[in-house]
C-alpha cells in the first residue's frame, strides 16, 4: 500500500470508527499480551527469541498454547500441530474475508491475514453483516486491527523486557486468565460459538491427566469440531425450512 492510499484511509471516518469499536476489547488484549510476554520469557526464553515471536507469530491464544510445551520439552511435532490446531479458526475467518477483499491486491489481503484477530473480526462482521464488498470496509479493517496490534504488542514487549523484574507474587497468571475470559466473552455471538466453548471447556478437564499439555489439543480438536457440527447442523435446518415454505408456497 503506497503512503498516499494509507493516509487516504487514516482520514476516513471508517477507520476512526473501527478504533472506537476496539477500544474496549483492547483493554482485556492488552492484558492478554502483558501476560504473555511474561510467561514467555519465565518459560525460559530468550529475551530476543521471545521478541521476534510477538512480532511475527502475532497470536495470543497460540503462543499461550505452546510455551507450557516449549517449558517441558515437548516434541516439536505436538508443538506445531498444537499451533495449526488452535489457529484452525483463521482458516474459517478468511473464507468470510474472501468475501469484502478478494478484489484487492496480494499484499493487501496477506497485510490482512497477518493483522487479523478474533475480536476484528466479530467487530468487523457486526458492522458489516452482508457479505458483499464495500468502500468503507478496508479503512474500518485497518482502524481496529491497528488498534489491535498495538494493544498487543506495547504490553507484550513491556512484559518481555521486564518480566525478570515482576514477581510472580503478583499474580499475573490469574490476571491473564480474567483477561482471556473478557476477551472470550466478546466472542460468543451465537448458540454455535457458546456450544463450541462449552465443549472445549468440558473436553480440557477430562483429559487434563494427559501429558505435555496435551489437553489442550484435545479441547481445541473438540470445539472445532463441536462449532463445525452446529453450523452444519443450523445450516440443514435453514434449508429445510425454506424447502417447507416453497412447498407451500407452491400448494398456494
Amino acid at each position: 500500500m503506497s503512503l498516499s492510499r494509507l493516509a487516504a484511509q487514516l482520514r476516513q471516518p471508517a477507520f476512526r470508527d473501527g478504533v472506537v469499536d476496539l477500544i474496549g476489547p483492547a483493554v482485556g488484549v492488552g492484558a492478554w499480551g502483558l501476560v504473555t510476554g511474561v510467561a514467555m520469557v519465565k518459560s525460559g526464553m530468550s529475551v530476543w527469541l521471545a521478541l521476534l515471536m510477538s512480532l511475527v507469530v502475532y497470536a495470543g491464544s497460540a503462543q499461550l498454547s505452546v510455551i507450557p510445551l516449549l517449558a517441558v520439552g515437548a516434541p516439536l511435532w505436538v508443538v506445531w500441530l498444537t499451533a495449526t490446531c488452535v489457529n484452525l479458526r483463521f482458516v474459517i475467518f478468511s473464507t468470510l474475508w474472501r468475501g469484502y477483499f478478494q478484489a484487492q491486491p496480494l499484499v493487501q489481503r496477506l497485510a490482512i491475514g497477518y493483522f487479523s484477530g478474533d475480536v476484528i473480526f466479530v467487530a468487523f462482521m457486526k458492522r458489516f453483516p452482508r457479505v458483499e464488498p464495500a468502500p468503507e470496509q478496508l479503512p474500518y479493517f485497518w482502524g481496529a486491527a491497528s488498534l489491535n496490534w498495538l494493544a498487543w504488542q506495547i504490553p507484550s514487549v513491556a512484559g518481555i523486557l521486564l518480566a525478570n523484574a515482576i514477581p510472580l507474587s503478583w499474580g499475573l497468571g490469574f490476571a491473564g486468565v480474567l483477561a482471556i475470559l473478557g476477551v472470550l466473552l466478546s466472542l460468543l455471538v451465537d448458540r454455535a460459538t457458546g456450544v463450541a466453548t462449552a465443549v472445549a471447556a468440558a473436553a480440557a478437564v477430562a483429559a487434563w491427566a494427559l501429558p505435555l499439555k496435551l489437553n489442550i489439543l484435545v479441547a481445541v480438536v473438540a470445539a472445532v469440531a463441536a462449532g463445525l457440527a452446529m453450523e452444519s447442523g443450523e445450516r440443514h435446518a435453514r434449508q429445510n425450512a425454506l424447502r417447507r415454505r416453497a412447498a407451500g408456497e407452491q400448494k398456494r
